[in-house]
C-alpha cells in the first residue's frame, strides 16, 4: 500500500509555544501511515490562520487569567509537541487504510480539518487537524477518509485551500446569528481571511455585507462584494457606518477585532440585533456596558470552527461559484518563516498559501 510513498518528508514542526524560532522547518520527517478508515495524502496546498499564530504564542489565556499562556481548547488540551500545523490542506491521496475504499486512491480532496468527536451537531468538544493531530504543513498528512472530501471544481489547488478554516468560521459565525436575505451584516476585519470570507458568504445568502477596513483596501472590498467600505482609524465608526449604510439599521454585525472597538458595535447594533464573534485580533479582553445589552435586547454568539451541515454548504457555494478564492501570497514550505512574518503584517487581502517545496 505505501510502496511509492518515501519513509520521510519535509515538514514545519511547531516545537513549543513561543516566537518563530519555535517553528522548526525538517526535511526528515516520518511519513505517517493512514490508520484503519484513514487516507494519507500527498498536500498540495495549505493556507494560514490566526490560530496557527495565537497557538504558537500561546495566546489564548484561561477563563481565570486572559494573559496566561495557553492553547486554543479551554477545556482538555489535545497539543502535543512536535505538533505539524496546517489546516486549510488540499491535497491527492497517495494511500488508503484498511476499510477504506482503494479506488479513491487519485482523488483530489480538500480537508474537513474538524475532529468534531461526536456524532451531532454539537461543538462544544471540537478539535480541529494542526492541534490536536497533525495538519497540512508538510509533504504528507493522514487523516479520516470522511474528512477528505472531492470538490467539483476547476479552481487550483493552490486556490482551494484558501477556502476551509476561514470559509467554514465565516459561514458558522452567520449561521449561528441568523443572517437572513436582505438584512444588514457590518464586517469587522474584512480584508483578512474570515472577514473577506463573510463579505463573499453574506452576498450568498442575499445579505447586505458592509466592511470595515483598513486604509488602502477599500476597493478590494468593494470588488468582493461589499456594498460600502468604512476605513478603518479614520473618523468615527459610528458615524462612518451611518454613512456607509445610508441609515440601513445593522442587523448583524460579525465582529474579528474586538479590543476598544467591541463597545461601540453594540452601540451601531439596531435593536435585537445580533453580535458574532470568533476573532480578537486588536484584544480578547474587552468592555460591556451590561445595559447596552439589556435594554438593546441584543443577542451575543461566540462561535469557532463550524459544523459538518456548515461544510457541506461550503462545498456547495464553492461548486456553485458562489463564492471565489482571494489568494494574498503563496510560499515554499522552506521559506515558512518569511511567510508567517508576512501573514502578522497584514498587508494583504485573503489567504496566504504554503505549497511544498
Amino acid at each position: 500500500m505505501m510502496h511509492s510513498v518515501p519513509k520521510t518528508m519535509t515538514a514545519v514542526l511547531l516545537t513549543g509555544h513561543g516566537g518563530l524560532e519555535k517553528l522548526v522547518y525538517s526535511r526528515d520527517v516520518p511519513v505517517p501511515a493512514p490508520a484503519a478508515g484513514e487516507v494519507l495524502i500527498k498536500v498540495t496546498a495549505c493556507g494560514m490562520n490566526n490560530t496557527d499564530v495565537w497557538v504558537r504564542e500561546g495566546a489564548y489565556g484561561t477563563e481565570d487569567d486572559p494573559s496566561a499562556v495557553s492553547t486554543w481548547r479551554r477545556h482538555g488540551n489535545t497539543l502535543t509537541f512536535p505538533r505539524i500545523q496546517g489546516t486549510d490542506t488540499v491535497g491527492h491521496i497517495v494511500a488508503v487504510g484498511e476499510g477504506v475504499d482503494r479506488a479513491r486512491t487519485g482523488e483530489r480532496v480538500m480537508v474537513d480539518f474538524s475532529i468534531y468527536n461526536r456524532d451531532d451537531d454539537s461543538l462544544a468538544d471540537i478539535d480541529y487537524m494542526g492541534h490536536g493531530r497533525d495538519g497540512g504543513y508538510a509533504e504528507y498528512m493522514a487523516l479520516p477518509a470522511e474528512n477528505a472530501h472531492v470538490v467539483a471544481t476547476d479552481l487550483t489547488d493552490v486556490e482551494l485551500a484558501t477556502f476551509c478554516c476561514a470559509y467554514l468560521t465565516g459561514e458558522r459565525m452567520l449561521e449561528r446569528a441568523r443572517l437572513a436575505a436582505g438584512e444588514t451584516v457590518l464586517v469587522t476585519g474584512a480584508s483578512g481571511g474570515v472577514g473577506s470570507a463573510i463579505v463573499q458568504l453574506a452576498r450568498a445568502r442575499g445579505a447586505v455585507p458592509i466592511a470595515v477596513a483598513g486604509p488602502g483596501k477599500e476597493a478590494a472590498m468593494l470588488e468582493i462584494g461589499a456594498e460600502a467600505v468604512v476605513t478603518r482609524g479614520q473618523g468615527d465608526l459610528t458615524e462612518g457606518v451611518e454613512v456607509a449604510s445610508g441609515g440601513r439599521p445593522i442587523d448583524v454585525v460579525a465582529d474579528l477585532v474586538g479590543g476598544p472597538l467591541f463597545n461601540d458595535l453594540l452601540k451601531i447594533l439596531r435593536p435585537e440585533g445580533r453580535y458574532t464573534t470568533a476573532g480578537a485580533i486588536a484584544g480578547p479582553v474587552v468592555q460591556l456596558d451590561l445595559r447596552t445589552m439589556y435594554l438593546k435586547q441584543l443577542e451575543l454568539h461566540g462561535s469557532s470552527q463550524g459544523s459538518r451541515a456548515d461544510f457541506r454548504r461550503l462545498v456547495r457555494y464553492i461548486e456553485e461559484k458562489k463564492i471565489r478564492p482571494l489568494v494574498g501570497g503563496i510560499y515554499p514550505l522552506s521559506e515558512f518563516h518569511r511567510a508567517q512574518t508576512d501573514f502578522m503584517a497584514k498587508n494583504f487581502v485573503g489567504k496566504l498559501v504554503v505549497v511544498p517545496d
